[in-house]
């Protein structure tokens, strides 16, 4: 079987489906940070976060770099922050929509803004 981009796309949108490693994935967005600070971030337990990062990084979407008793995390290919936010603006544009949508059932007399 050759190497099917459909294949990869699909697992990488598996590993973003969940919305905990997206709260991870934008904390590290302004560089690297600890587990701790990243749970305290988010408030998500220390514990969960550490299991979504171990997710996050079999998949190659951070990295990790161990300094003491300490384990920092950032980012491995910021390019993952553009997919993030094309999602932000497809979720925008569905908010827009539906306003638009309500507004017309409020007063159906009025035109669609558009």
């Amino acid at each position: 079987m050759t190497f099917q981009p459909s294949y990869f796309k699909a697992d990488f949108f598996k590993v973003l489906s969940n919305p905990v490693r997206i709260q991870i994935l934008d904390t590290l967005r302004v560089g690297e940070k600890s587990v701790n600070y990243i749970a305290q971030w988010i408030e998500v337990e220390a514990s969960s976060v550490s299991q979504q990062l171990a997710i996050l990084r079999r998949y190659n979407l951070v990295k990790a770099r161990r300094q003491g008793n300490y384990i920092f995390y950032c980012i491995r290919d910021p390019a993952i922050f553009k997919v993030l936010d094309a999602a932000l603006e497809v979720f925008n544009n569905h908010l827009v929509e539906v306003r638009d949508a309500l507004e017309n059932l409020e007063d159906p007399n009025s035109e669609s803004r558009q």
